[in-house]
Parts: C-alpha cells; sequence; structure tokens
C-alpha cells in the first residue's frame, strides 16, 4: 500500500515538473497558444532580402510586434508583400514609414516602424504606404569591386 501511494507522489511530481517545463518553454520561445491580443498590418517591399517569418518589429527599438508571413505582392509581381503583428495597445500611424533593417553588421534582419505625424492610424487590415527596402551588402560590395559605384 506504502508503495502505490509513493509512486502516486512520483508521479503527480513528474506530471508538475513537465507543465512547469512546457510553461517555460512557450514563454521563452515567444510562442502564444491562443493567439494574443494583435492587429494586422502590412507593407509592400522592393527588397525584404533575410527577413524571415518572425522576425521582430520595433518601434523606437522596443519590440511591438512580430513578422506573420511574407509573399509575393498580389498586384504586382516584383514587390513582397510583408504582414505585421502588432500588439494592439500600439497605434500605428498611416502615414508611418516601415522599413527592413539589420542588427549589426551581420546580425538579423527586423521592421522598424517610424511613426508618422498623421492623426489617422490604421485600422486592422492597413496598409502601411512608405517603406524602405533592405540594404543588399552583397550587392553594394559587388559595385564596388566592380568599379560601378555611382
Amino acid at each position: 500500500m506504502k508503495k502505490a501511494n509513493i509512486e502516486t507522489i512520483v508521479g503527480i511530481f513528474v506530471l508538475i515538473g513537465i507543465l512547469c517545463l512546457a510553461y517555460l518553454s512557450i514563454k521563452l520561445g515567444k510562442m502564444e497558444l491562443f493567439g494574443g491580443d494583435y492587429y494586422d498590418v502590412y507593407a509592400e517591399f522592393d527588397s525584404v532580402s533575410g527577413l524571415k517569418k518572425g522576425a521582430s518589429v520595433e518601434i523606437a527599438g522596443v519590440e511591438v510586434g512580430r513578422v506573420d508571413r511574407i509573399v509575393l505582392a498580389p498586384r504586382y509581381n516584383d514587390r513582397a508583400r510583408v504582414n505585421l503583428r502588432v500588439r494592439s495597445g500600439v497605434k500605428v500611424q498611416e502615414d508611418a514609414i516601415a522599413s527592413v533593417r539589420t542588427r549589426g553588421i551581420i546580425g538579423d534582419k527586423f521592421v522598424l516602424l517610424k511613426p508618422g505625424g498623421s492623426e489617422k492610424l490604421l485600422a486592422d487590415k492597413g496598409r502601411i504606404r512608405e517603406t524602405e527596402s533592405a540594404v543588399d551588402l552583397e550587392e553594394l560590395v559587388s559595385k564596388y569591386i566592380h568599379g560601378k559605384v555611382e
């Protein structure tokens, strides 16, 4: 009888440990199980070279969202459409500027939002019209090497 009680206690202890590990994995991995409180906006870029789904979206160095999806723009097949999930407490003006930036010299890419001066805010599924594409370091070095720098 005592052996069954000890096995039950050990089983409960292991179950609690697994639940704690799952909770920490979700929090440290910045995953969300139930979607969170976000709204979606999108921007179209000439190039998003190196930007990946899940990259951070920042305003003034503060993370305010994530890149949700990157596809070719439906109207033009030569532009990239980037869907951004922004926390609902963060307001993005309709004249905001979205730019693809690199963290450090060869770091990860992220989307930087520069707030505009407009009173109008972007609604869910709104479009950020002003964009700045990623700087392609390889292309710049190639131009410099081959003497085509302007």
